[in-house]
């Protein structure tokens, strides 16, 4: 069975702008976010002037080579996420751009860079349940990327998230689809690509977890973690037995109010 290699309809960022320039200087960034009545009606918020409702930030892998960074999350409520969130750095943490536009009620959870100009992001939809997982294809360090989806056009809104994935090549990657508790059939499904992310291959299901046939190198040289005290995610490199600060951003990023 051959996938597609359509670009997803992004839905992104309608009333989103996304920052010119962040300068990280020692104080945790804030990634702008404008919520719009729009936001709020799409993501079924109930937001009041007296009861705003608080939109964080929340991020989910690190992976770079060289000085180039890249970072994935998502943007949400208490109890819905609104936006994805993908944001590259190409001098070491300094300066940061959000390189790809938000896309609504979606989020990306794994990033992988193979060299210093080669990478990929995992995300699918999330609303109402997750579905339509996708990837996202940078050959230029992180500077633009494009936007694949995993299944054809003909299996939209089709349950299922990205379990893992990796690339060994430029061209040659796998993938693991998880369906959730409630699929019909094997919960888990293999799949494997031989163009650099543009289409995939279905290879295997299961209803116990699988594995990838030719797990990806690991890097070990960035680390993102949770800092209670301040309220944010910290992005760290290691140097020798050490771990240096790159760059922080706040958990907290703004409000929903009409």
């Amino acid at each position: 069975m051959r996938l597609g290699v359509l670009a997803l309809c992004c839905g992104a960022v309608l009333g989103q702008e996304a920052p010119a320039l962040l300068e990280y200087a020692g104080k945790p960034l804030v990634v702008p976010f404008q919520c719009t009545e729009e936001d709020i009606q799409l993501a079924g918020l109930t937001c009041s002037e007296e009861d705003p409702c608080p939109i964080y930030l929340e991020l989910a892998a690190v992976a770079g080579a060289g000085s180039r960074i890249v970072v994935v999350g998502n943007l949400h409520s208490s109890a819905v996420t609104m936006f994805s969130t993908l944001l590259a750095s190409e001098d070491g943490g300094r300066t940061w751009r959000e390189s790809h536009d938000r896309i609504r009620a979606a989020a990306l959870d794994r990033v992988q860079f193979l060299d210093s100009e080669t990478g990929w992001a995992a995300g699918e939809k999330l609303q109402p349940l997750p579905m339509d997982p996708f990837l996202l294809l940078t050959a230029d360090g992180g500077r633009s990327w494009r936007q694949r989806a995993i299944f054809s056009e003909t299996a939209e809104n089709r349950l299922g998230t990205i379990q893992q994935f990796g690339f060994t090549t430029k061209d040659s990657g796998g993938l693991i689809i998880d369906r959730g508790t409630g699929a019909d059939g094997d919960r888990f499904e293999l799949y494997e690509s031989p163009d650099g992310g543009q289409s995939w291959t279905f290879k295997q299901s299961s209803q116990k977890p699988l594995t990838l046939r030719r797990p990806p190198p690991v890097s070990t040289e960035l680390r993102m973690r949770v800092d209670s005290r301040t309220q944010s995610y910290r992005v760290e490199r290691r140097s020798g037995a050490a771990w240096t600060d790159v760059a922080a951003f706040a958990v907290k990023v703004g409000a929903c109010k009409p």
